[in-house]
Formats: C-alpha cells, sequence, structure tokens
C-alpha cells in the first residue's frame, strides 16, 4: 500500500516564535477583556471567538494540522463545533444568557 507524503515545507523556527508571540497578545487581549466593564454584556462572545482563533491557530500551526490531509481538518473543526455547541447549550440551559 502506497503512502502520501506531502513535500510542504513546514515553517521556520522564528516563525513558531513570531506564533506563539501572536497567542501571547492574544491571551492578555482575552484577559484584558474581562476587566472592561464596558464590554460586559459582550462578554462571552468575545471571548469565544478569541479562544476558536486560538485554537485554529495552534492545531494548524504546533500540531501540523495545515499541512496534512484535509480530513483530519473536518475532524478537529467538527469537534470543535461540537463543543462549541454543548457550551452555548449548557449557558442557556443555565441561564447565562438571560
Amino acid at each position: 500500500m502506497a503512502t502520501e507524503h506531502h513535500n510542504t515545507e513546514h515553517p521556520s523556527s522564528t516563525k513558531y516564535v513570531v506564533i506563539a508571540l501572536i497567542l501571547s497578545v492574544v491571551t492578555a487581549i482575552e484577559v484584558a477583556v474581562v476587566y472592561v466593564e464596558a464590554l460586559a454584556a459582550a462578554l462571552i462572545p468575545i471571548l469565544l471567538l478569541l479562544s476558536v482563533g486560538k485554537f485554529v491557530v495552534v492545531v494548524g500551526y504546533y500540531m501540523h494540522l495545515k499541512f496534512e490531509h484535509k480530513l483530519f481538518t473536518i475532524l478537529f473543526a467538527s469537534g470543535l463545533i461540537l463543543a462549541i455547541y454543548v457550551l452555548c447549550a449548557l449557558m442557556l440551559l443555565f441561564g447565562v444568557f438571560i
């Protein structure tokens, strides 16, 4: 059985450091958003969007998903969508959105 090899070049060490710095900045923004009282009404959607963005970057680069078969991307994306659905359903159940 022949295996398919991808000849795409992986990012350099410098790119990984840049990605880590970007993730650090996004994390700092998440922490800052919690302390801004004017954003209290939109806190959950903002944090959810920032977290999804970080998830995409981490699995795309650090887990090398960007360089793998598209089936793996579909599997990770469906897991993320399911997790978001369950989170929103639980928050709705316990009255967080009301």
